[in-house]
């Protein structure tokens, strides 16, 4: 009783954050969700009066609204954050591995290239998207500069659709690469060289040694950070946000930015909290369903 008692002791500060950082703002937005705030009518001060809220429960209207009303384009918005998740989560993944493959052999410098390309996942995400949004400016950015001084002329980054989603992706690749290339690089490693050294016996080659061996041991690593990346790029806000704006004409707008977009940038609350309990349940089916099919595979693999 008495080490079940200190167990609960130093977990109790932990419990307290999550409950005032996680877990408060989820329930009170999932609240919010079925009721028709807006910035009328929630608790707001005038001088030193308070005006307490005045919403009102109205139950899944705001779902079936975002599904059904065209105002809302929850359906187009959806199509490109799918797009966007796609167009992240495989880069991330295969140029993770293959940074994680050069780094996993014996090359001089190895230590060195490491620590710098960690680097990008070391920085504030916010700051990176600021010095991305200012390469691809179109007047004074780097990029435009150097195909101009080369003689290829400028690219709309910003200002046309195709380019801007090209642009946010590869901003965004770039600050994910780090933790894809150590996740992986720590599942090689793991993979015992005995089981290397026994293919070469039996006269594999490279080739032969990366499918038969590196690709099975490293399936449940690359498996877990695929559903990381899929949540966290589904989920992503600070490049969009910061890069393009969700432009240009809501070209890039994904569902996080647009649930903000609606929550605050237009005030209705309640439609930008079930934005964002759409966006949590989207991801928790997919999740749920992601882990049952893994699992699966793996006992299938297993028989």
């Amino acid at each position: 009783m008495v080490k079940n008692r200190l167990a609960y002791m130093f977990i109790a500060p932990a419990m307290v954050v999550m409950a005032l950082l996680v877990f408060y703002p989820l329930f009170s937005g999932i609240y919010l969700s079925f009721t028709n705030a807006d910035q009328f009518n929630t608790t707001r001060r005038i001088g030193a009066n308070v005006i307490p809220a005045s919403y009102q429960f109205i139950g899944l209207q705001n779902y079936t609204d975002i599904l059904n009303i065209p105002q809302y384009e929850f359906w187009r918005v959806f199509g490109q954050t799918v797009l966007w998740t796609g167009f992240n989560v495989v880069p991330h993944i295969l140029i993770g591995l293959a940074l994680a493959l050069l780094l996993n052999r014996k090359i001089k410098g190895r230590t060195i290239y490491r620590i710098l390309l960690i680097l990008p996942w070391a920085v504030p995400s916010y700051i990176s998207a600021f010095v991305w949004r200012f390469i691809y400016n179109g007047d004074i950015g780097l990029l435009n500069n150097l195909m101009r001084d080369i003689g290829l002329g400028s690219v709309p980054w910003l200002s046309d659709p195709g380019w801007t989603m090209f642009a946010v992706v590869v901003a965004n690749t770039w600050l994910a690469i780090p933790f894809n290339m150590v996740t992986m690089l720590g599942g090689l490693q793991s993979i015992s060289p005995e089981l290397y050294e026994a293919a070469e016996v039996d006269g594999a080659n490279a080739l032969q040694k990366f499918l038969n061996i590196t690709l099975p041991m490293l399936r449940p690593v690359m498996m877990t950070a695929t559903l990381l990346g899929v949540i966290w790029t589904f989920n992503s806000f600070n490049v969009i946000f910061l890069v393009s704006e969700g432009g240009p004409a809501r070209a890039t707008e994904i569902l996080a930015t647009w649930a903000w977009r609606w929550g605050r940038d237009r005030s209705e609350i309640g439609i930008g909290a079930a934005y964002s309990v759409i966006i949590l349940l989207i991801l928790l089916v997919f999740s749920a369903v992601y882990v049952r099919v893994l699992n699966r595979r793996g006992q299938e693999s297993a028989l």
